[in-house]
């Protein structure tokens, strides 16, 4: 296959995609949850929605166009994707395919339903990358990886895979900045990169700096239409755990009914509850922010007004060029 022939079969799949009927996709959502059950037909739903304006063929020729992939050699290239949210290995799929690397996966359980039916759909637009993937449970033979997961599973990967090239990725977590001066409409932008997902993404919002003094009482009200997220068995479960965690040890702390907010200097918070932390100056606010830089994958203020920061609402659309950990995953490819 020439890069052509990958990208035109790529830019395809997205188009097949973006004919699934209602029907197509809540039969999607009930093999997903078949495995796992935070993999609603919501959320599926806006995971396929993300792969589709990824596949955009004028959005995968913009992002191609500054590598050499004519010139790659095919290795094979073993990736470890996460589960956490539906389909979030698909990147480094496509990554991998599109370089022209030969493609060993390691699926999470969680998510194999769905990246399978990804396959299956590609082999049937482009039968010659039957050729080219592989799912396996084992990546003993690869050339180089490609692996995400935890602190404790990257510690392991760095080790495992220490003698081959890699990229390893680790825990990180997005970041709200709020100044008191947001719109409704603001507010629940931010809202869904915070509750999307039910939280579980590297690039939901899990914590947000705020001014001193500030009150979460608006931005509840903004959010109160998100309160039947309160009927997901599980995160029901997670909201009555932590508030009885935070109750019994007298931890002050905000609680709208279905989140939790409390003020905490951790990054990544457990799901139904939101950090904060205070600033008390704009110098501040940027000092907090580079300190924690290695460890945040995104930051999020109300119309991208802070530089390097994006638009609330938006954590969770990532563009095809928008690498996890700011990693090119595409300049690795190139150069093995």
């Amino acid at each position: 296959m020439t890069l052509e022939n990958r990208i035109e079969a790529f830019a395809e799949l997205g188009k097949q995609l973006q004919k699934l009927t209602p029907e197509d996709r809540q039969e999607w959502a009930q093999a997903a949850m078949s495995r796992n059950n935070w993999f609603t037909l919501e959320n599926v739903s806006h995971a396929l929605d993300g792969i589709i304006r990824m596949l955009d063929e004028q959005y995968l020729r913009e992002w191609l166009y500054p590598y050499h992939l004519k010139q790659v050699t095919p290795k094979k290239v073993g990736v470890v994707m996460a589960g956490n949210i539906p389909m979030v290995g698909f990147h480094d799929f496509l990554s991998v395919l599109l370089s022209g690397h030969y493609l060993q996966a390691k699926l999470s359980n969680a998510d194999e339903p769905l990246m399978k039916r990804l396959a299956n759909m590609l082999v049937g637009i482009e039968p010659a990358f039957a050729n080219q993937f592989e799912f396996v449970y084992l990546l003993k033979d690869a050339d180089a990886i490609i692996a995400t997961g935890s602190d404790n599973t990257a510690r392991y990967f760095e080790y495992y895979f220490a003698k081959r090239p890699h990229i390893i990725r680790k825990n990180r977590s997005s970041i709200g900045i709020l100044t008191g001066h947001e719109e409704k409409d603001d507010l629940q932008a931010l809202g869904e990169d915070i509750f999307r997902y039910y939280g579980l993404g590297c690039r939901n919002v899990s914590k947000v700096l705020v001014p001193e003094g500030y009150t979460f009482d608006r931005f509840f009200e903004a959010n109160q239409h998100r309160s039947n997220i309160i009927e997901h068995h599980k995160y029901h479960n997670n909201y009555d755990y932590n508030k009885s965690i935070l109750l019994v040890n007298r931890v002050p702390h905000f609680d709208n009914g279905f989140m939790l907010v409390q003020q905490s200097e951790g990054l990544v918070s457990p799901i139904s509850v939101l950090f904060y932390d205070t600033f008390s100056s704009l110098h501040e606010l940027r000092e907090k922010l580079r300190a924690i830089k290695d460890r945040t994958q995104v930051v999020v203020s109300a119309h991208g007004w802070l530089e390097g920061s994006i638009p609330f609402g938006e954590a969770q659309l990532p563009m095809v060029w928008d690498y996890a950990d700011g990693v090119d995953t595409l300049n690795f490819l190139q150069k093995l």
